[in-house]
């Protein structure tokens, strides 16, 4: 069964009622749902308090935004690409839910394109994309994969819609720069520090990208390699990258 469903405050309204959310202002979180649980809930629900509470001087509440997880997911979707966005109408924020298909980033390793472009409060994950929707469509009509966000001197931010990081020997690297920290980068970075597995942030600029020995993804979708920057090759680690991989795989889920 395909999956296409939105509530609104709890209230299921229909498959296409989600389709001009992300035109309203607003913020959101998104996640993927696997039997019936997610990874890092906490800090979906946390994401959404603190951006509430910037944007319109208070949160929604916990109980709202998981009442509505749960309501667009019903008794009969397991398994499912689920978005949260908190929208104003008038003065009152609303809690729209949407659940689309499940979705994997992982694969071949992808290629990148450096686009000139910082993010308007880099730090909430609002909506009304359009720089990135429109920046993301550009680079893919020229055979790549994600935009890469960078200064006019060439300092990496994140992707158009994932963050970056990258290997230096035993070290995973993060940009020092103003971003959305993701919540599948944020598990990561505690996973490593469980694990004791070094990690730091540095000022990264485009050119600095082939002496590392890998360069990675991530999203609300998983992982994935770099394998190319504009008509640069990049330095492919598949060691590391299963060693990420079951550093994100040993997060558990946490029921919805």
């Amino acid at each position: 069964m395909a999956i296409g469903r939105t509530v609104i405050e709890g209230r299921v309204v229909g498959t296409d009622a989600g389709l001009a959310v992300d035109a309203r202002y607003g913020h959101f979180t998104a996640m993927q749902v696997r039997g019936g649980r997610v990874r890092g809930l906490d800090l979906h629900l946390d994401r959404l308090e603190t951006a509430g509470r910037e944007l319109f001087g208070a949160g929604v509440g916990r109980e709202r935004v998981v009442g509505s997880i749960r309501a667009v997911l019903g008794d009969d979707i397991r398994d499912a690409s689920v978005r949260v966005y908190v929208l104003l109408e008038g003065e009152s924020p609303r809690v729209f839910a949407t659940a689309r298909p499940p979705v994997d980033l992982g694969g071949a390793p992808r290629s990148v394109r450096p686009v000139v472009y910082q993010r308007y409060l880099p730090h909430i994950k609002h909506v009304g994309g359009f720089p990135q929707h429109h920046l993301g469509r550009l680079v893919a009509a020229d055979g790549y994969d994600e935009a890469l966000l960078t200064t006019a001197d060439g300092v990496i931010a994140e992707g158009a819609v994932t963050n970056v990081g990258c290997f230096d020997g035993e070290t995973v690297v993060w940009p020092e720069a103003p971003m959305l920290r993701g919540i599948t980068m944020r598990l990561l970075e505690a996973a490593m520090e469980r694990s004791g597995v070094r990690q730091e942030r540095r000022v990264i600029r485009v050119g600095d990208l082939p002496a590392y020995d890998g360069v990675f993804l991530t999203n609300s979708r998983g992982m994935v390699a770099v394998g190319r920057v504009g008509a640069v090759a990049l330095n492919v680690d598949p060691e590391a990258m299963r060693r990420l991989g079951e550093l994100y795989e040993s997060v558990p889920w946490d029921a919805i």
